[in-house]
């Protein structure tokens, strides 16, 4: 960390789905880089856990992020211990099926939205509002699935791309005040890509030409760089992160 523009110091975060993985490694990061933090999950006691590590800097609230309720929760709670909310990471994402497009099963779809691209919009809307994000910076958690497809997570892809694209939509309409980014990883060492590299990760790893699959702290270092006064001039942009495995033509699945 070179100099204050990468300070987050006074500034508070809301990390969606941050209970472990690339949304708690998230956390911590922008905790290192003075922020305040509040995350969410689903589970409390996995959440209570998370944010005990956390220390001081951070506060939790449990709940769905597809349920509004659950969305104006988090950003009161932010507003109640912090302030309001300056930079919001909509890191929450599911992906309960898998298999081909044409054997999908469409309720399991519309909630991969729902979770996915709508909760993301949603959080959104609810930091505008509620929180008084007019000046700072929204973050969303993409996919390289959404860059190229990835059979077997086809579905996934698809919520991620829209995604992406909503980013670009959302960074044009919020500008000048607040800048919209992504990030798009591709296989990283976390319990929900377990099925991607379970009993394989050198293989796996051996198509990247980084040779290594990603870890929560390479996500959290872009997603503290977007954050941070260095990406002022940078919106709607979604940046990939994937050890260059998209050079060779390679999927995550």
């Amino acid at each position: 960390m070179t100099g204050d523009k990468r300070s987050l110091s006074g500034r508070t975060a809301v990390v969606t789905g941050a209970s472990r993985g690339i949304g708690l490694g998230i956390a911590r990061r922008l905790i290192d880089q003075g922020a305040n933090v509040v995350i969410t999950a689903r589970k409390a006691e996995t959440l209570r856990e998370a944010v005990e590590e956390l220390g001081p800097q951070a506060r939790g609230v449990a709940g769905k992020a597809d349920d509004d309720e659950h969305r104006a929760e988090t950003i009161a709670a932010a507003v109640a211990a912090f302030g309001g909310v300056d930079i919001l990471v909509n890191n929450a994402g599911i992906n309960p099926v898998a298999g081909p497009l044409a054997d999908l099963d469409l309720g399991a779809a519309r909630k991969i939205l729902e979770v996915n691209l709508l909760g993301a919009l949603g959080w959104t809307q609810r930091a505008i509002k509620d929180g008084g994000l007019t000046t700072g910076s929204v973050i969303n958690i993409c996919s390289v699935a959404g860059v190229t497809p990835s059979p077997g997570i086809a579905f996934y892809g698809v919520s991620k791309a829209a995604l992406s694209h909503l980013t670009a939509c959302l960074a044009v309409e919020l500008g000048p005040g607040i800048r919209v980014n992504a990030v798009a990883p591709a296989v990283v060492k976390t319990r929900f890509a377990t099925p991607l590299y379970q009993g394989r990760e050198e293989a796996v790893a051996a198509s990247y030409p980084l040779k290594r699959l990603g870890v929560p702290e390479d996500v959290a270092g872009a997603v503290a760089f977007l954050a941070s006064d260095d990406a002022a001039w940078l919106t709607g942009q979604t940046l990939v992160l994937d050890g260059g495995l998209s050079l060779m033509g390679g999927s995550v699945a």
